[in-house]
């Protein structure tokens, strides 16, 4: 899939509203995609903790080196160009991984968790605008490895 489609598949699953036409893609392709887990790819969010600002996520699964992200909403909807955290994942299964937030979200705060792959191998989350998004989202068929995520009460 293109960056461009990736970018539009991301925009649509994160702000329908705000979506216009694109020509790369037809609606109906754009319809039937879901966030969810894969086989080859998977973030387990049951079981995440947080502790001030640093969330921890039990484990995560991708099938090449990437990157766990943290997108945030906005009045109630969320923001595709925008991410607030990213964490480093080895291709394979990286068990706690940890996003650490500018500041500690309120318990309840939503978020979309996702998978992104570092396509230059670079170990820096190269985001760019947020619409061409260089090390792109994680996708098997038409799912978005991505979950949308309420920010648990603060761990003793």
């Amino acid at each position: 899939m293109m960056r461009t489609a990736m970018a539009w598949a991301v925009a649509l699953l994160l702000a329908p509203a705000a979506m216009a036409q694109d020509g790369g893609e037809s609606a109906e392709a754009r319809a039937q995609i879901t966030l969810g887990n894969g086989v080859h790819n998977s973030i387990l969010i049951e079981g995440a903790t947080r502790s001030g600002a640093t969330l921890r996520f039990p484990s995560v699964r991708i099938d090449r080196n990437g990157f766990l992200v943290m997108h945030p909403f906005r009045d109630g909807a969320p923001v595709p160009t925008e991410y607030v955290g990213a964490a480093p994942v080895l291709e394979g299964i990286t068990h706690d991984v940890r996003i650490t937030l500018a500041d500690a979200p309120e318990t309840g705060a939503m978020f979309i968790v996702m998978l992104h792959y570092d396509m230059n191998d670079d170990r820096i989350f190269d985001f760019n605008d947020g619409i061409t998004v260089p090390d792109a989202p994680v996708f098997e068929g038409s799912t978005m490895i991505a979950h949308r995520f309420a920010a648990p009460a603060e761990s003793e």
